[in-house]
């Protein structure tokens, strides 16, 4: 495995022909984009060089490329509307029909408030498809009380998130019985991360808070053409609805979910 220079067409190109062959004419029409940043672990930006540039001239449109290869072979291909899930993001990306997630975050009420500003951040700066993991991605166990209450939390603010996506590596970790089967590696398996696995309290509040998203479906789908065609924010800093209340200026912990819902996440 290595890192590909996404910066150039032929790499994205290349790229796209393998991706084509073993996924797309197999079915797969949507891609999950892991370590768009990308995740090098030794970063050493003033050695490094892109097709494009140095990387200390060029390095954050590195996640923008990343998704554009796939978004114009799926284009080519024929699909209107490509949409991909996609780590990390720049200026630019949303052209690129990316969907961002703000990555494996740790499960603690730190991390979720931590989270708004994140969301916050992304839409004012013009990505409108933002979305985290609920209830965080590592050290969350579902049969610990306080990681329910947090989870629960988290949950119910997500449902007035522009994507609405439960995802974690939650505790304790199953591992298999045999490493390898018929020469391949097999993994191991976090617990349960179902709406039903944090006790019969988290189930009730969870339900009512995806029926609710359901409610506000067709609201949403109006916020969602609007941020298309005119580049409105959906979940907006409430500076944005009302810039001449000095107070909103300095309110970070609450936001306006379209022109009509206040949100203010515990």
């Amino acid at each position: 495995m290595a890192f590909l220079d996404f910066t150039n067409p032929t790499t994205r190109n290349f790229v796209w022909s393998v991706v084509k062959k073993n996924y797309f004419d197999k079915g797969i029409k949507t891609f999950w984009l892991d370590e768009a940043e990308p995740e090098y672990g030794i970063y050493d930006f003033d050695l490094y060089r892109y097709h494009t540039g140095p990387v200390m001239q060029c390095g954050n449109i590195y996640p923008v490329m990343y998704a554009k290869a796939f978004y114009d072979g799926l284009k080519k291909e024929g699909i209107d509307n490509p949409m991909s899930l996609v780590r990390t993001a720049w200026a630019g990306s949303q052209r690129y029909g990316t969907l961002v997630w703000s990555g494996d975050i740790y499960s603690d009420f730190r991390s979720l408030r931590e989270q708004l500003a994140a969301g916050l951040s992304m839409a004012i700066a013009g990505i409108p498809w933002w979305t985290s993991d609920i209830g965080g991605f590592f050290g969350g166990n579902p049969d610990d009380p306080e990681f329910r209450e947090l989870v629960i939390r988290w949950f119910e603010w997500g449902c007035f998130c522009p994507v609405f996506r439960l995802h974690g590596d939650r505790l304790p970790h199953r591992h298999p019985e045999k490493k390898y089967r018929d020469g391949m590696r097999i993994f191991g398996s976090g617990a349960d991360n179902e709406i039903w696995s944090f006790g019969e309290e988290a189930f009730s509040i969870m339900k009512k808070y995806m029926l609710l998203r359901e409610r506000i479906k067709p609201y949403i789908r109006k916020l969602m053409a609007e941020a298309h065609e005119k580049g409105t924010p959906v979940m907006r800093p409430l500076f944005y609805d009302f810039p001449h209340d000095v107070k909103s200026w300095e309110t970070e912990t609450e936001y306006m979910f379209g022109p009509d819902l206040l949100v203010a996440p515990v």
